[in-house]
């Protein structure tokens, strides 16, 4: 899809930022201007991530104009933020294609771009990438400049702390040699929801003194050299003033000179910012000043709900669609929540930073006290839970898949190895989808069911969701369950707070021959696949502990077993399976179906199960590859 010169005569004349870079200054208002407009255009046109792009079209333009990248090293941080980046470096005419199956992807990507320099999918990395970059050029004798920005609540996360730490530190190490590095905090007081905790407020703090920063930029032309003693001793005037009235010292004090905060909308005052710091040595960062969702008004008025839309007329604004609609497992588990918070006044939520999308909005309103954001903390959500559980609170850790990775040493360490009372309510469990393999939950169970003490759960319908999470709460130890994003097969759901038998199996269907053993979301795709060939099939719904006693009576009348999960094969719930039967002394063919190995680029989920063979076809094609012979005689035993 072209552009339009027409509409658009400075960016169509824009493929690449050498092109960029041939425009006087006095065009990059004009060009911002544009590149706001196609945006808004073409994301209007088949969703994605919006606010975020939004609010940094002028910092694309100033870093794309002044650095040379890609020779210059640019990084983004969180991903979200770089469609207008990806617009202005070669994928202008591709960027109405992003999340869809091999169209442009959501965020930064090495393969994809010399100019992504940097995959960030999950947040906090960019500071801790850069400076890598930083250091290995510099020891090379490269001067080429590393460039990380950081924004849409990013800079809660510790791992970006950590990052501060080191970089601006690293001069006063025996040896040590400053890093060239500028980190470009991009502060519009917004993740997907609103910015929580004390460095949100330091920073809200920080943007509400401009009268410092403006007499701090008057003094210096004054008095001339920085070197000279009224220089000096007005620098340490200013700095015990900071002191006591602001907290902008802290990143002086970590190592890094700290420029700001200025407008990062008024293009040309970003412009001689950074200008000025090009020049510089040494760890620098600069904190600008944005509003998510700049220049199309309805997403600055509502920037969580303009975080990430679905497509939508630029005219009017997204429209809600009227009708009822089934229910998300993430609806299933904000529901449960509050349920369950009415019986049981232990009850502790808890989120890192992802109440909209884990479905603790409601929860968040009716038990206040007791629902808890810690910011893009993952590691500090799991371990906070393990705190509050050694008190005799029942908390509750919404989390995705995904992210819990980032969380798992605690997992192991803090929770599991003391058998701590703690629920994982893990969203978006196996095939996600359009966000690419950064969001993908593909590995959980693997990575759960090697953890002793833990029980993990994979709901098959939202009932059993619903049953499961129960069952997890009432557990007295640690426990998860794994469900996926979107909605299940429509099962109606009971109000009381039923739990399940722990480690007990479902009978699905009684067939013959071949047992399908299916895992969570595949069930219903297995019960389809199973009465096609008049074979059995059973709900797991238990990763760990198995049903023992069911699967070796089964092993007793069947001729094999098929394993089916939405999870990668490799020490996936099938290998469990696998592992029961050697121990036992059972010999019996078994077929693992599962994802590869391999991650999974964005697509839909549907595309995504079927090139995986995980859909009622590929199930059928996988079992009658191994099993020919069942074709006739499931068919004649069937009709």
């Amino acid at each position: 899809m072209m552009i339009d010169p027409q509409r658009y005569p400075r960016l169509s004349r824009i493929a690449l930022p050498a092109e960029l870079r041939q425009f006087p200054e006095s065009e990059l208002p004009a060009i911002a201007d544009e590149l706001r407009a196609y945006l808004i255009e073409q994301v209007a046109k088949v969703g994605g991530h919006f606010g975020a792009g939004l609010g940094v079209i002028e910092l694309t333009v100033a870093l794309h104009w002044l650095y040379e990248t890609p020779v210059d090293r640019l990084v983004w941080d969180v991903g979200h933020q770089c469609y207008p980046h990806k617009i202005l470096t070669g994928r202008r005419d591709t960027i109405h294609t992003v999340k869809q199956k091999d169209g442009v992807a959501p965020f930064p990507k090495r393969e994809e771009s010399e100019y992504d320099t940097f995959g960030v999918g999950h947040s906090s990395t960019s500071i801790s990438a850069a400076l890598g970059m930083a250091i290995a050029l510099q020891r090379m004798g490269d001067e080429r400049k590393v460039v990380a920005v950081i924004g849409d609540g990013a800079i809660t996360g510790g791992m970006a702390f950590e990052a501060l730490a080191h970089g601006g530190g690293m001069g006063d190490q025996p040896g040590g040699i400053e890093p060239n590095l500028l980190v470009i905090l991009n502060d519009n007081q917004m993740s997907i929801s609103e910015n929580v905790g004390g460095v949100t407020r330091m920073l809200g703090r920080l943007s509400g003194s401009r009268t410092l920063n403006a007499i701090r930029e008057g003094g210096k032309k004054l008095l001339g050299d920085k070197h000279g003693a009224p220089a000096r001793f007005v620098k340490r005037w200013e700095e015990q003033w900071k002191g006591m009235v602001l907290p902008s010292t802290f990143f002086e004090e970590l190592g890094f000179h700290y420029t700001g905060p200025i407008d990062g909308h008024d293009l040309p005052a970003l412009l001689g910012a950074l200008k000025t710091l090009k020049g510089l040595k040494g760890p620098q960062l600069l904190h600008i000043i944005t509003t998510k969702g700049k220049g199309y008004e309805l997403a600055e008025g509502d920037q969580i709900g303009y975080h990430a839309v679905s497509p939508f007329d630029p005219a009017q604004g997204m429209v809600s669609k009227g009708g009822a609609k089934k229910p998300t497992y993430t609806d299933v588990f904000g529901d449960w929540l509050c349920d369950m918070a009415a019986a049981d006044p232990k009850l502790m939520g808890i989120t890192p930073a992802m109440r909209e999308g884990s479905g603790l909005v409601r929860f968040s309103k009716e038990y206040p006290q007791r629902y808890f954001d810690v910011a893009i903390a993952e590691q500090h959500a799991v371990t906070l839970a393990a705190g509050m559980a050694c008190e005799g609170a029942k908390p509750v850790v919404a989390i995705y898949s995904t992210f819990l990775q980032r969380g798992y040493d605690q997992l192991v360490h803090d929770v599991a190895i003391q058998e701590l009372d703690v629920l994982f309510a893990i969203d978006r469990g196996g095939v996600v989808g359009p966000d690419g393999a950064t969001h993908a939950g593909n590995l959980d169970l693997s990575y759960l069911r090697c953890v002793p003490n833990m029980l993990v759960m994979a709901p098959s319908d939202e009932n059993e969701c619903r049953q499961m999470l129960t069952t997890g709460h009432l557990h007295p130890g640690p426990a998860a369950v794994r469900y996926p994003r979107g909605t299940g097969p429509g099962v109606a759901m009971e109000a009381e707070l039923q739990p399940l038998p722990i480690g007990k199996a479902q009978l699905r269907r009684n067939g013959h021959g071949i047992a399908l053993l299916a895992f969570g979301a595949i069930v219903p795709a297995a019960e389809q696949v199973g009465a096609e060939l008049g074979l059995t099939v059973v709900n797991m719904r238990f990763v760990k502990p198995l049903d023992r006693d069911m699967i070796l009576s089964l092993a007793k009348t069947h001729d094999g077993f098929v394993t089916l999960e939405d999870n990668v094969v490799a020490g996936g719930a099938g290998s469990g399976v696998a592992e029961l039967l050697a121990a036992e002394g059972v010999t019996l063919p078994i077929l693992h179906l599962g994802l590869p190995d391999a991650f999974q680029h964005h697509a839909s989920r549907e595309q995504l199960l079927a090139e995986a063979g995980l859909d009622a076809a590929g199930i059928r094609g996988s079992i009658l590859a191994r099993w020919p012979h069942l074709t006739a005689s499931s068919l004649s035993a069937a009709g």
